[in-house]
């Protein structure tokens, strides 16, 4: 089932709650479209030129993929929801690279036992760069 709210932008300064990250927006702001996709299990909030960093995927830099698991999409005039995925939209995305985040230091010891064990980690991630919301 798809959902539309329209929005009536024809009052001059009042102002409006956006939802998704409780900022307080003038009505006089042109919006640009934004759509809430779920890549990885994760759901990301994305518009045009953004860039992300996911959980690692297999791919290579520079490759496009296309994510067709949109939440939800947005913009000015209205609002579309879906129930759970909104069909025939889609997102897509370039590859810039993968990276690795910062280095995270595992501590354990046990008092007065001489046990002292010291581990780091760092998680991949791959970066995206967002080329379309439609």
């Amino acid at each position: 089932m798809l959902h539309s709210f329209p929005v009536d932008f024809s009052a001059p300064i009042w102002y409006l709650s956006d939802p998704l990250n409780a900022q307080i927006v003038s009505m006089n702001k042109v919006f640009p479209m934004y759509a809430v996709v779920e890549i990885a299990g994760q759901q990301y909030k994305v518009s045009k030129s953004d860039t992300i960093h996911v959980p690692k995927l297999e791919s290579e830099p520079g490759q496009k993929l296309t994510f067709d698991k949109v939440l939800l999409i947005g913009d000015d005039k209205q609002t579309k929801i879906g129930a759970p995925y909104i069909q025939g939209t889609q997102v897509e995305a370039k590859v810039v690279g993968h990276v690795k985040d910062d280095k995270v230091t595992v501590f354990k010891k046990k008092k007065r036992k001489g046990y002292k064990v010291r581990r780091g980690h760092r998680q991949q991630y791959t970066e995206l760069e967002i080329v379309k919301v439609a």
